[in-house]
């Protein structure tokens, strides 16, 4: 509910180390056709690279793997491989130079175009590599529709345009169901700030001590407690990087009960399954072991009793008596004890989060846009916000497109209580249906 997806990370392309000078293309009368150059061999080697069939080190140069590390680098790769299946071969290479120039490498999938640069060092090892676009095969939203059809476990995405009239569906799978979202919840909690920002109840630049810290917190772990910070800060980190300390502190801030009714107020279906709004310390202290005499009664109760619990236990219900070894294995309870939205409810909530006409607001969603710089470059404004935890992932975008100036909503649910799940392969799923809707 609260692991921050790293999609910027392993997104189909993201630039990779720096590239080396340019080098003029070489005159016809000093060409030598029948020689291979330096470029030539390294971008006959990507296939291996990819594969995992070169030693990182081998193909890199020292300036190169000081800039992009080996795990950055695998995670990359892997993350291309689970979007458009295995390298398969180099289809064109187009030089610039003894040293660079473009290569077209096709996956099983997709061809990427692959800027390369090689360094003038007698090793001939890559300076900078960059992968600046992948066009899918033959793609279209059928197909990505059957391929989440066929995860395992439950899933549902819905693409959509966002008009004056409305949200007009372009494809959709389970778009009324309720799929467990974790952090993606927080956007309900970002619609609230803004609306009490526009209220004149608050200001962005506000100064609040960090009052409330939890678990897996990526951006204030180990800060000092009542730290000042402005609440345009608290709202970056829990949309960026999805801090939970953060949340926790405007939850406490802002109050459970408004947020619960800007959750009404922006059109979810079935605001009682989210009601009380739990904060992260919260779900986390009732989903573990320290806490198996509370949870089956607040699962059971109604939203008045889960509530009455919740106030009634504040001193136990802590960061100190989270358990987190009952997080390392397999999902808990992610049918029940959980955050919960529909694919129409995020559609209806990004809505009222556009409608807020908030460049702050706007700015936080887009900080991390989840699916990386060369998916983004269709949009001319691309926002995000994702969540997961043990048999959960769910990944929201709104994006305005750049050929004509139209507002979409693509958003995706997988869960699955039986098993973890992988990041890989819903990445590359909403990579494919963002894609989709920019054409």
């Amino acid at each position: 509910m609260t692991r921050f997806l790293p999609a910027a990370a392993i997104a189909a392309a993201i630039v990779l180390g720096t590239p080396s000078p340019a080098f003029a293309v070489q005159p016809p009368e000093a060409a030598a056709p029948a020689a291979q150059t330096a470029f030539d061999r390294r971008a006959a080697q990507l296939v291996d690279l990819f594969a995992g069939k070169i030693a990182f080190a081998d193909y890199f140069a020292p300036s190169f793997q000081a800039a992009v590390p080996e795990p950055r680098f695998d995670e990359f790769s892997a993350g291309l491989i689970a979007q458009y299946g295995q390298p398969v071969a180099v289809d064109k290479v187009t030089a610039t130079g003894d040293r660079s120039g473009t290569v077209l490498l096709r996956f099983e999938k997709g061809v990427a175009t692959v800027v390369l640069d090689v360094g003038t060092a007698a090793d001939e090892r890559v300076t900078g590599l960059r992968v600046t676009g992948v066009a899918v095969t033959n793609d279209s939203l059928d197909k990505v529709a059957a391929e989440i059809a066929a995860l395992p476990g439950q899933a549902g995405f819905l693409v959509a345009e966002l008009g004056e009239a409305g949200i007009r569906p372009l494809a959709a799978s389970n778009a009324d169901r309720q799929f467990a979202i974790g952090s993606t919840i927080k956007l309900y909690i970002l619609d609230e700030l803004a609306a009490q920002v526009a209220g004149g109840k608050r200001k962005w630049s506000d100064v609040v001590p960090l009052s409330h810290f939890s678990f897996s917190s990526a951006g204030t772990a180990n800060w000092p407690a009542e730290t000042p910070v402005t609440l345009q800060t608290l709202a970056n980190w829990m949309i960026s990087v999805s801090d939970n300390g953060s949340t926790d502190t405007l939850i406490h801030l802002l109050g459970r009960a408004p947020i619960e009714a800007r959750m009404r107020a922006a059109g979810h279906s079935d605001p009682s399954r989210n009601i009380p709004m739990l904060t992260t310390v919260e779900a986390f202290a009732l989903k573990g072991n320290n806490f198996s005499d509370l949870r089956p009664l607040f699962i059971k109760g109604d939203d008045a009793a889960q509530r009455q619990l919740i106030e009634s236990n504040r001193s136990r219900l802590t960061l100190a008596n989270v358990d987190g070894v009952s997080f390392t294995d397999g999902p808990r309870f992610i049918d029940s004890l959980e955050w919960f939205a529909s694919p129409n409810d995020i559609a209806r909530l990004m809505v009222d989060l556009r409608a807020r006409r908030s460049k702050t607001l706007l700015e936080a969603m887009a900080i991390n846009n989840g699916v990386g710089p060369v998916a983004a470059a269709d949009w001319t404004y691309l926002g995000y916000k994702g969540g997961s935890e043990n048999g959960v992932l769910s990944m929201s975008l709104l994006g305005q497109r750049k050929t004509d100036g139209k507002w979409f909503v693509v958003t995706a649910s997988w869960n699955n209580p039986d098993a973890n799940v992988d990041t890989g392969p819903l990445i590359g799923l909403v990579t494919r249906l963002l894609a989709l809707a920019a054409k």
